[in-house]
């Protein structure tokens, strides 16, 4: 049954609105970190009459953006391999052994993405100041502290994905593996995890962007020397000037680890994200 000919229409319309609405903000933020500040603060123009690629050397000078972005991989990348190297162990139990407790332990890590995240706010707070004064490890105003927050929020789902992900696997594979003379580690590590390797950089992915754009917590956990680019944004703003060019250009800088990482790891993620959902 053939569609009527007005949907096809419809489709375009739809699409073409979605493009526009996402490009004209780009295409503002892209034309705003190429004007100098005063016509930035002036009238609005679409097209800018003076270029200057200044502000893109200037957000290094105007506050310590080098630092923040070093603070920003650090914290990411640690979260995103933590989260996935836990994550790959804790799903290989969840998909092919059987244990007590096993049903409870999935409902639990399932429950833990209905709670806003401010909610877990203070408590975090109050027990990293305690292990603190207890124990001298500091991990309130730390890059540790801060990695150890962002572990709370993406480990459970990365668990819960992977471990779907790893259920479309047939576990005959496991079983071969095994008949050649390996064990259940190293079926894991030669079988399972090639096998999953789409699910897991989907993982991967999902929690380095949770922790690189992260603010509320970024801006409670950590200090002077350990802020995020998340936070350390802020800085462009003043008591007398804000730097509205400066404000862009850094945010396309941010952008660009999280947009390059996409484009190259895009199948990985399109594949790993459907596969487990259709399983």
């Amino acid at each position: 049954m053939s569609e009527p000919r007005w949907v096809p229409w419809a489709r375009r319309f739809v699409l073409g609105f979605l493009a526009l609405f996402t490009l004209i903000p780009l295409y503002a933020m892209v034309s705003s970190s190429l004007k100098p500040l005063g016509d930035v603060q002036g009238k609005w123009e679409w097209f800018p009459t003076t270029l200057t690629i200044q502000p893109f050397f200037d957000i290094w000078e105007t506050i310590p953006l080098a630092e923040y972005f070093v603070n920003s991989l650090v914290i990411s990348g640690s979260a995103a391999i933590l989260s996935v190297v836990i994550a790959i162990f804790a799903a290989y139990a969840l998909s092919r052994f059987r244990f007590r407790g096993k049903n409870f332990f999935k409902m639990t890590v399932l429950s833990t993405q209905m709670f806003p995240g401010i909610l877990f706010l203070l408590p975090l707070f109050l027990i990293f100041v305690n292990i603190g004064n207890t124990t001298g490890i500091v991990l309130y105003g730390s890059r540790l502290g801060l990695i150890v927050t962002y572990l709370t929020f993406s480990l459970p789902f990365a668990i819960w994905m992977l471990a779907g992900y790893i259920d479309s696997i047939p576990k005959e594979l496991d079983e071969a593996a095994m008949v050649d003379g390996t064990g259940p580690l190293g079926a894991l590590i030669r079988v399972v995890i090639p096998a999953a390797m789409p699910g897991i950089v989907a993982v991967g992915i999902y929690s380095f962007m949770t922790a690189w754009g992260e603010v509320l917590f970024a801006s409670v956990m950590t200090d002077s020397g350990t802020r995020t680019l998340a936070v350390g944004l802020q800085e462009y703003s003043t008591q007398v000037q804000v730097y509205w060019n400066q404000v862009m250009a850094a945010s396309l800088i941010v952008s660009v680890p999280v947009v390059a990482g996409f484009l190259l790891l895009q199948r990985y993620l399109v594949a790993g994200l459907t596969a487990g959902a259709v399983k």
